[in-house]
Order: structure tokens, then sequence, then C-alpha cells
């Protein structure tokens, strides 16, 4: 009787668990047909950011959702895997998909711990859940889950599986995969990690918001240490290395994307050029796109700009702290109000946020960002000066504790006190052979503003704009040697198409008589002027549209003649590339080639080298006389302070317009082009002395400077039609005697001063000239 009684209730078990096999069974066949296909992991395409490379392959920007470097398994540290697999699923090689020990495990722990404290989803199972379910926490999902990790084990093998997982899961901070969040977090790629890093990039899957290294450090480094652990005990790791990686210091990256190359302006032209072709898709199918840009030119003309602004800004002075944090409040925590308030204060790349702690004028102690507390003295206060004084006597304006400020490293590693600045500058430079754009720098910092002044900025090009009129009055007959009166004009509103005109040189001087490569030289404003008057408004304005400039923007009024229309630096830089390579217009470009996710190449640029399909828009007579005279402006005109770069392949001229809003500085040697500008967003004078030879023309030498060292002089020979003859400085004309020698066009050689011939060209213009004293 006794047996019998235990019979029923082993038969009943037995029963209950037929019937759940066979109900699971039967679902299973249900669901089975309903499982998605697997092409999406057989046939793998993720979504991979839009890549923006210079032309030697670093990496200047990205665009995308999901920030992602797909790797091969293989390719990836050992270290790493051997961390993975012990954070998430150690048995991973040796169970089918679904790990029925682990299941066991996890409900045991979650038992005795009164919760849910362990999960038993292997890595398969996770694969199936990012690729194909949702994160809902149902019976329903869970069992589809658990299906399709069958179906993938039966796909792929191991290898292709945790390729997959490696690659497809989110880190935080918009890493997919582990190879992004190498970059993201240490800012290496994933072969230069070390234990501890590996630990703690395998440790984030779990839970990427809550041991994010950036977010939560203290978090972050538990389950870092509880990583290593495991690898300690699965015997991937010694004891002695477990010892090390745990006393190893994490440098995690604050920001969230940086890139080597500063190149910003460059990249947001990419993207834009990429979505108008791509649309959407430009941002999730792993295009490639190689600029023309290169890193020596780039980062020339970022730290020229960058310094070119500070440079100005300081000259102007110091206009006290940003702003004043109130650090007394009753039962705040000093330290956190500061961290809040900097959180919400961007650095400039090498300037930073800081707030002061102690301030006099011996010392100011700052707190920036993460706890570093530095101190500032002697040279490094300088600029600060009036704005320290002693605790008693500061006010608003002073600096005092509390204050935010901003500091920057000098060239020794020391601390001093500066500010952002409030004007804005640019530098772009072209490839004058073939208008391959090799730099931009189209603001200050482009996390401020990004709008481009290279490409959007229309500003009064001032006297740098004087090149293209005398280009058109050489074409017109005059020569270098043309004598030209350096006199007072009064112009009526009809001539200016504005208000009466009473036009004066920038220096206020005037000095009779001089020669047309003189007055381009010395930017003579009055000269210019009669020049205009002499070839025609009208032929000028059309002249000028053969470089580039649109005639909308350049009114037929004699202001024409000192640059008072609308231009922007690139076309300006297309404009002097004329110049530079004897006679073309070429056509800028930046997209060397683009490659898909592959490295396909879906397009190829084909610029029109100069010697090949570029159109000649000038006589290259006319470019090498053009040249020669821009030359004269760096060896004794507006911008000998050139000279101090040892070379004599320059040619260029400064730009300074009304009332200095604009300073610009355009020059080139033989090869390369490169314009520098100047000025504040909304136009305001820079200051009387601010000059394009002050302000502009430094940046221009910086860049210059760095990309032309150990580059050979260029020799500029004059082309066929083109011959040398002694002149009399006095009156341009030969003499067997002459003081000078100056080129000109065979046909258009000047009498002999003996032969007291009348010059028709100065005749002209004493012509014009009798003509309004006249009036």
């Amino acid at each position: 009787m006794l047996a019998r009684w235990w019979v029923y209730p082993i038969a009943a078990f037995l029963a209950l668990t037929l019937l759940g096999v066979l109900l699971i069974g039967f679902a299973a066949l249900v669901t089975m047909p309903t499982l998605p296909s697997l092409d999406t992991l057989t046939d793998y395409r993720p979504k991979i950011p839009l890549r923006v490379y210079s032309a030697e392959g670093a990496l200047i920007g990205e665009f995308g959702e999901e920030r992602r470097h797909v790797v091969k398994l293989s390719a990836a540290p050992q270290r790493l895997k051997q961390a993975i697999l012990a954070a998430e699923d150690d048995r991973f090689y040796r169970h089918g998909g679904v790990d029925y020990t682990g299941i066991l495990r996890a409900a045991y722990s979650n038992f005795t711990s009164g919760g849910v404290r362990q999960g038993a989803s292997t890595i398969t199972m996770q694969v199936a859940r990012n690729f194909f379910l949702t994160k809902e926490k149902t019976l329903s999902r869970k069992f589809s889950e658990a299906l399709l990790a069958f179906k993938i084990e039966h796909s792929l093998s191991k290898d292709e599986i945790l390729e997959l997982y490696f690659n497809q899961i989110y880190l935080g901070q918009r890493a997919y995969g582990f190879a992004a969040a190498s970059q993201v977090y240490f800012g290496k790629p994933l072969h230069d990690i070390n234990l501890a890093e590996a630990a703690m990039l395998a440790g984030l899957p779990k839970a990427p918001s809550r041991f994010n290294p950036v977010v939560n450090p203290k978090r972050a480094k538990t389950r870092q240490l509880y990583v290593l652990r495991r690898m300690h005990d699965l015997g991937y790791i010694s004891p002695q290395e477990l010892k090390e990686a745990e006393k190893q210091p994490m440098h995690v990256k604050r920001e969230s994307q940086g890139f080597t190359l500063r190149a910003d302006y460059v990249a947001e032209m990419a993207r834009q050029a990429m979505y108008e072709r791509y649309h959407d898709d430009a941002y999730t199918k792993g295009f490639k796109v190689y600029t023309t840009v290169t890193q020596l030119d780039q980062e020339a003309a970022y730290k020229a700009v960058r310094q070119g602004a500070m440079d100005y800004d300081r000259r102007h002075g110091y206009r006290g702290p940003e702003a004043v944090l109130d650090l007394t409040k009753n039962g705040a925590n000093r330290e956190e109000i500061m961290e809040d308030a900097l959180h919400e204060v961007a650095d400039s790349d090498d300037i930073h946020a800081a707030v002061a702690l102690v301030a006099n004028p011996k010392l100011v102690k700052a707190y920036r960002k993460g706890g570093e507390i530095v101190e500032i003295t002697g040279d490094g206060l300088k600029f600060a000066q009036k704005f320290l004084v002693s605790q008693a006597g500061a006010s608003q304006q002073h600096i005092r504790p509390g204050s935010l400020l901003r500091i920057r490293k000098n060239e020794k590693g020391a601390w001093q006190i500066v500010q952002l600045p409030q004007v804005e500058a640019s530098l772009v430079s072209i490839d004058s052979r073939d208008g391959a754009i090799r730099a931009i720098v189209g603001g200050f910092d482009f996390n401020r503003s990004q709008f481009n002044h290279v490409t959007q900025a229309w500003r009064q090009p001032g006297s740098s704009f004087k090149p293209f009129i005398y280009s058109a009055a050489l074409e017109k007959g005059f020569t270098p040697a043309t004598v030209i009166n350096d006199a007072p004009l009064s112009l009526t509103a009809e001539e200016t198409g504005g208000d009466q005109w009473d036009p004066r040189n920038s220096d206020g001087n005037y000095e009779g008589p001089l020669r047309m490569r003189e007055a381009l030289a010395k930017s003579k404003n009055l000269m210019s002027i009669r020049i205009l008057q002499a070839i025609g408004i009208q032929y000028a304005q059309d002249y000028v549209a053969r470089f580039g400039f649109d005639p909308k923007h350049h009114p037929p009024y004699l202001p024409m003649a000192l640059g008072a229309g609308s231009v922007t630096p690139m076309q300006m830089a297309v404009g002097y590339a004329a110049f530079a390579n004897g006679g073309f217009r070429v056509s800028p470009y930046f997209i060397q080639r683009i490659e898909d996710d592959r490295g396909n190449i879906l397009e190829q640029s084909q610029p029109a080298p100069t010697a090949d399909k570029a159109k000649q828009i000038i006589d290259p007579r006319n470019a090498f006389l053009m040249t020669s005279m821009m030359q004269d402006v760096i060896q004794r005109g507006t911008a000998t302070k050139a000279r101090q770069l040892g070379r004599s392949d320059l040619a260029g001229k400064t730009g300074t317009t009304s009332n200095h809003l604009d300073a610009w500085f355009g020059g080139y040697q033989a090869d390369l082009v490169a314009i520098a500008w100047i000025g504040f967003d909304t136009p305001r004078s820079l200051g009387n002395k601010e000059t394009g030879g002050h302000a502009a023309l430094p940046m221009w030498m910086s860049y210059m400077g760095k990309v032309l060292k150990g580059v050979p002089v260029a020799a500029y020979r004059p082309p066929s039609g083109i011959t040398a003859a002694k002149i009399h400085p006095e009156s341009g004309l030969r003499a067997a005697d002459g003081t000078m020698i100056e080129y000109f066009l065979q046909e258009q050689l000047p009498p002999e001063a003996e032969e007291n011939v009348e010059d028709p060209f100065t005749s002209v213009v004493e012509d014009i000239i009798g003509d309004l004293l006249s009036r």
C-alpha cells in the first residue's frame, strides 16, 4: 500500500513534466516559423557612421547616431576576449546557445539573495536580443530569445557569433562595439589597450550607463575589479597580473569626441556634400571621405588663426572675468558648485575654464574641471594685472574667489590668464596648380560658431582687391612704369554711387607722381582710383568677373578700386591663384575620393591641372608682371614684415577696409596660395592700428613659414614676350643710364627719355586730373 502511494506522485510529476515538454515543443513549433531570418547576421551590415579623413588618412570627423569601428575577431586582443568571456559568458565555447548550468546557478543566486541579482543570458542570447528583439522583460520574449539562440548556434560558428557581439553591443557614449569604445573612452585603438582597460571595457555591456567611466568612475572601477577577479578565478591571468591591474590608474577621456587633427570646418563641408548625395544613408552606410587637406597645412593654419586672434585680443586688453560664482552658499558643497558651473562652460582646445579660489596681485589659485588646482604667478598674471587687487578692494569687475576665468599653458608649460577672443579670423590655402584645398580654418572655434568665414562670410576686401584692378590696367595698356599722380581727389555722389567722397591714402601722405609699381607696393588709394577712372569702371567690373567674382557684388563705382565690394576668402584664394599659376582659373575642391564601407571607390576627383584643362583667363605675361609687382609689396611695401621668412618667391597684398572693419593678407608662393582675414562678425572697428599688415599678415606668415620649410625657393621666369629695360625711376621712361630695371611687354616698351615723347597713358591720367581740378 505504502509503495503504491509513492507511485502516484512520481507518475503525476512525470506526466506534468511530459506535458510541459510537449507544451514547450508545441510552442517552439508554433514560434519557430515566426522567428526572423538570420540574413541580418549572415550578411552583417551594421550602421557605420560617415568618416572624414585628411589626405594622409587621419580621422578629422565622424557623423552618425552610432559610433562603430567594425573589426575582425582575430584582430582583437586576447586579453579583451578573455575579459568579455569572464564578465559575460565563461562557458560560451561549451554550451549550445542556452547555458543550463548558468540558468541553475543564476536561479540559486537570485533565490538566496531574495531578488534578481544575476542573469542567465549567454552571449548568443544577447546577440539574438540586440539584433532582433526588444529589451522588455517578458516570458515570451525570453522564450523567443532562447529559440533564436539555438537557431544562431546552428547557423554560425562560435567565433562568428562572438565577432557579431564584439561589433554590435552598445557600450555607452554612442559607442557600439569594443573598437569604438576603446577610442571613445581611452582615445586609442584596441591593440594599444592594457589589461586594466580591457577589463573596464568588458564590464560595460551589463549596464553601459551605470558603469560608464566618464559619468560614474567609482562604479566603473568596482565593475572593473569584479571582471579582473573573474579573469583570475578562470585562470586567464596570474595573481601578479591581477595585483598590477588593480593598481593601474585609469586615464579616461573626458571629452566625448576629439580628433588629433583640428579640421572641423572641413569635416562639416564634407558632411554637407555627402548628405546632398546620399541623404540619411550618408550617416549609416560607412562612407569614407578622403579630403585634400594635409596634416601639415591644416595644423599650421589652425595654429596661425588661433594665435592671430589671441594676439589681437591681447593687444586690446583684458575684459574681466566671464562670471562670478557664489561659493559661500550656506550648506552648499563648494566643489559641487564649481563642477556644475564648469560642466556648463565648454573649453576651447587648450583654453580651459577655471574658477578662482585665491586671487591677489601676486597669486591666483584656480579650480579646474575634475578637481585640479592650478597656481598662476609672475608673467602668467600680467595680462589681467589691472583686475587683480587686494581682497578688501575687490569689486564685481575684479578677479576674486568665485570668478570664472580662462587659463592656458604657455610654451614653457606655465599657466597664464587669458580670455576667449571676441574677434573672428580665418585662413584658407589652395594649390594654385589644380585648386586642391590644403587647409581651411573657418573661425576661431567651430564649437563656438559653425559659421564658416572662408566660404560664407561676405566681407569688403579693401586694398587686397587692388591687384585685380591693376591687372585690368595692364590689359588696357598700362605698364608697371606708368607714372600716375598721387594727389587728393574729390568725387561726386554720381561717381561714388552714394555721397560726395574725398578719399585719402591710409597714411595721409601724398607723394605726387609715382610709378604704378610703387602705387601697389605702397597701397596708394588715390592712384588706384585714378587708374580705375582711366581704364573705365564698366571694363573693370567685367574684367574682375574673369577671376570668379560676381559683378553684382562689385557695383560699377569708383570705390571698387579700394575693394568696396564683397568677397569671400575662398573667392580671393581662387583669384590670387591665377597670378601664381600663370593666368589660369582653377576650381577649388576638397574631396579627393569617396569610398564605401568595403573600400570600393565610389567617386574620384579629377581636377583640371593648369597645363591641361584649366581656363586661361589672363595673359601669362600679365600674371608675371602682377607677381613681380606684388613681390615688391613684400620687399619694400606694406608687407615688409614677411621678409622675415627669408624667401624671395613670396608675393601678396595687404588689405584694410574703411574704418578698419576688416584686415586681410592675400599672398602666394609659386604653388601655394593663402588668404588670411580677421574681423568681427558684427562689423566694428578693429582699431586704428589694426591694418592688414599688422593683424592679418602675421597669421599668413605663421602658416607659410611652417608649410614652406624645406621647400626650395621658386624662380619666376619671364614668359615669352616679356623684356627688361633700364628706366628712370621718376619718369618711368627708358634710359641707357637708368638706375632701375623694369619688365614690360615687348610691344609696350616706353620711349627713350631723351626722345621726349609723351607717355600716352600718363597723358590719359593727367587729362582726368586736369578735368577734375577745373571743376
